[in-house]
């Protein structure tokens, strides 16, 4: 979950992380999603592992936004956190990203808040630029050195 945290933050995001369970602090997690549009959240990322209630719980008890991250778990690898986050009843969506895929919950939530914060969605578009700008220096790098010596450096 650290992901999410770290790019919303990057993006200069205000971030409040906290450790809730449906099923070990039900109450704190009812009064945390209860209260979370009156503290001014604009989205709420969730991540949970195997039974991985906790996205759906909080869906269900705000209209805010809510995404899901499945926890890789021991039993499963995260496959039965991933079913039960995307598995949600009509009328009570969770946005689910991939199983340990908190960077991309992170930048979703991003997106989602830069609808009405056109300085947000200027700081994603240049770090997609920067991604962009990546790619196409390892390219230039992979054309100049072949791919034979690129990997090998790629090992090292």
């Amino acid at each position: 979950m650290e992901p999410a945290a770290a790019i919303l933050r990057e993006l200069g995001v205000e971030v409040e992380v906290r450790v809730l369970s449906a099923h070990r602090t039900p109450l704190e997690m009812v009064s945390f999603a209860k209260a979370a549009r009156d503290q001014s959240f604009g989205v709420i990322v969730a991540g949970a592992g195997g039974a991985a209630h906790l996205p759906g719980m909080v869906a269900a008890l705000t209209t805010l936004p809510v995404i899901g991250v499945p926890v890789k778990s021991r039993a499963l690898s995260g496959v039965d956190s991933l079913h039960s986050i995307v598995q949600m009843p009509g009328g009570i969506p969770v946005a689910t990203v991939a199983i340990g895929g908190g960077l991309n919950a992170g930048l979703l939530a991003a997106q989602i808040l830069s609808v009405a914060d056109s300085g947000l969605a200027q700081k994603l578009e240049a770090y997609r630029s920067s991604l962009h700008d990546a790619v196409v220096a390892k390219d230039a790098r992979l054309v100049d050195l072949g791919s034979t010596e690129y990997l090998s450096q790629m090992d090292s």
